[in-house]
């Protein structure tokens, strides 16, 4: 028989887009504890250099370790695609977004032609394409960066109707529309908010792929098998490096629900 597992789950983004993955957490399982740690304080990790993304990620997994979380996982897109292969990992299980997602993706094309819309320091990695190459040698990827997204959804700007973001989304989207892609990967925590928008400028034939909830549904059949928690419910712990001001109304766009948890803030090193 399988041991519950009490300890909570860490999650960490580069700032409050990860939330969309505590959201699939919630959703699959309810009866985990979680620990989120945002870095409000350093986003946007998209334009930063290999050398300081790594430094951060690795200042993170240290912190959710000192929170006793018995796995990670990495919310962030930039940092999944750019640091994992680099930064010293934890002593727990550590899930990052690209993996899973290009599964998901490989699984689900029809044609083989895949768009990914991600930061400029994910889609400068090239991770996204070497792992859909390996898992499917005749597909075609279409790599976009798109920079506008992330502080547009900030604002609160994502919903359809709204025309500066679907005049941003229509000049992003044009190469995957030109290359016939049948599925597209939300590359970026941020992204699943603009679901609405893509998925409309795209058409009802594309499937999108939200990593995050695929990262969530992979650390289900993880817990599953390795014990999951044994409560009704659990709790919410929000960490974040900057001004705690604002941010259960920003956080609640992200989880599509009010904020239940406490929320600290704490420092890290600046740089």
């Amino acid at each position: 028989m399988v041991r519950p597992d009490n300890r909570p789950i860490g999650v960490f983004d580069s700032g409050l887009g990860g939330l969309t993955a505590v959201r699939e957490i919630l959703t699959l399982l309810p009866g985990e504890d979680i620990v989120y740690l945002g870095d409000t304080g350093r986003v946007p990790y998209g334009t930063r250099s290999t050398e300081t993304i790594v430094k951060y990620t690795e200042q993170a997994f240290a912190f959710l370790v000192s929170q006793n979380v018995k796995r990670i996982i990495v919310a962030c897109g930039t940092v999944s695609a750019v640091a994992l292969g680099r930064a010293k990992l934890p002593p727990v299980p550590v899930t990052g977004v690209v993996d899973v997602a290009a599964e998901a993706a490989a699984a689900k094309t029809q044609n083989g032609r895949i768009g990914v819309l991600g930061t400029p320091a994910t889609i400068a990695s090239g991770a996204y394409e070497r792992r859909i190459a390996a898992l499917l040698p005749s597909a075609e990827t279409v790599s976009v960066a798109c920079p506008l997204f992330v502080p547009l959804v900030e604002a609160g700007r994502f919903s359809r109707g709204d025309k500066v973001v679907e005049l941003v989304a229509a000049e992003y989207l044009e190469p995957l529309q030109k290359a016939g892609v049948d599925t597209v990967i939300l590359g970026c925590t941020h992204y699943p908010l603009l679901s609405d928008v893509i998925g409309a400028l795209m058409g009802g034939g594309v499937t999108l792929v939200n990593p995050g909830a695929e990262a969530v549904q992979h650390v289900a059949r993880e817990q599953a098998r390795e014990g999951a928690a044994d409560r009704a419910a659990g709790s919410v712990k929000y960490f974040v490096t900057d001004s705690i001001e604002g941010f259960s109304s920003s956080a609640a766009r992200f989880l599509q629900r009010p904020v239940d948890g406490s929320v600290a803030k704490i420092e890290i090193e600046r740089g």
